[in-house]
């Protein structure tokens, strides 16, 4: 019996972000819950979807605030583990004049990482109709055989795999090896998101077009590919089609974190109303259009998982 809508395993975290100085000039971050694939979820309880987490936080102050943020969010925390070992994994982040970002990661080891194949909720694994998961979960041995082992349960289970690079070079201690369990994400997911900048990462390519047609080759399991692109918008491939959508630039952008994953969330939630394998053309540019407020929106707002955004919102933007 199908329980959750999306169920999501990964890091749960909380991302520093700047907020200005001191009035002794020192810089002041304010502590947002955070962790892409929580993200995710937030977006998709937003949207009226029923979602759960899979993750391990620290015993501390950082950790029951995260769980806190997921039950106050509607987020199914029954599978959030508690280390009373490790600490939360904190991110630090620091945004250009340009919109880059800069991340300095304190997770040496983070909760995150210490999440076991024993630790799986089998049975919740087994009834979602979409499993999502990226590649911080596959940086160290332990929680990345976690990870391929909640894939394979929920693959066998009938579920929609979606895959999120999610690239961090900071957290992998060689880049070949995130190549590699990069890889590994692609050759099993239904559903694909990926910036421009991760997909010339895997394929060489600085043309998302071309990019995105060789990772299509290479991995025929993928059935909806989706490229964002940041202020130059997003595009999306399933089989032979191909749509593309402008971003919103309105000038409101104070935070461009989770903006990705808003993205993502939008994309999964106009899957589990629509048939993968039947979408038109019509209906992929209606949902990447959806998907390019949602996002934008999210900027607008300092932080990630607390800052989505509401249908009423994406829709008032739409009709703008």
């Amino acid at each position: 019996m199908v329980q959750f809508d999306v169920v999501a395993l990964g890091e749960l975290l909380i991302d520093f972000t700047l907020s200005g100085d001191s009035a002794q000039g020192n810089p002041l971050f304010e502590a947002n819950p955070g962790g892409a694939p929580c993200n995710v979820l937030a977006m998709l309880t937003k949207l009226g979807r029923k979602c759960a987490f899979v993750g391990k936080v620290g015993d501390e102050m950082f950790g029951r605030h995260l769980r806190q943020t997921l039950n106050e969010s509607g987020i199914c925390a029954d599978a959030l583990i508690t280390d009373a070992q490790a600490h939360t994994t904190l991110a630090f982040v620091k945004t250009a004049p340009n919109g880059d970002r800069d991340f300095s990661f304190y997770r040496d080891p983070g909760a995150d990482m210490l999440l076991t194949e024993q630790e799986l909720p089998k049975v919740l694994l087994s009834r979602t109709k979409i499993f999502h998961f990226g590649s911080l979960s596959m940086t160290h041995e332990g929680v990345r055989r976690a990870t391929k082992t909640a894939v394979t349960l929920a693959k066998a289970a009938g579920a929609l795999i979606s895959f999120d690079p999610n690239l961090r070079p900071p957290l992998w201690a060689d880049l070949s090896e995130a190549r590699e369990q990069i890889a590994y994400g692609l050759s099993v997911c239904d559903v694909l998101k990926i910036a421009d900048n991760e997909l010339q990462f895997m394929t060489g390519e600085d043309d998302s077009e071309r990019g995105a047609r060789r990772l299509q080759a290479a991995y025929p399991n993928i059935r909806l590919l989706n490229v964002t692109c940041g202020a130059q918008g997003s595009h999306t491939y399933c089989g032979a089609l191909h749509a593309e959508q402008a971003a919103f630039l309105l000038g409101r952008t104070v935070d461009t974190t989770g903006a990705g994953d808003t993205f993502c969330a939008c994309i999964l939630h106009f899957l589990l109303t629509h048939t993968l394998d039947a979408l038109t053309q019509d209906e992929l540019q209606q949902m990447l259009r959806f998907a390019n407020a949602a996002a934008y929106l999210v900027t607008t707002k300092k932080g990630a998982l607390r800052s989505m955004p509401s249908t009423a919102q994406i829709s008032a933007l739409l009709q703008e």
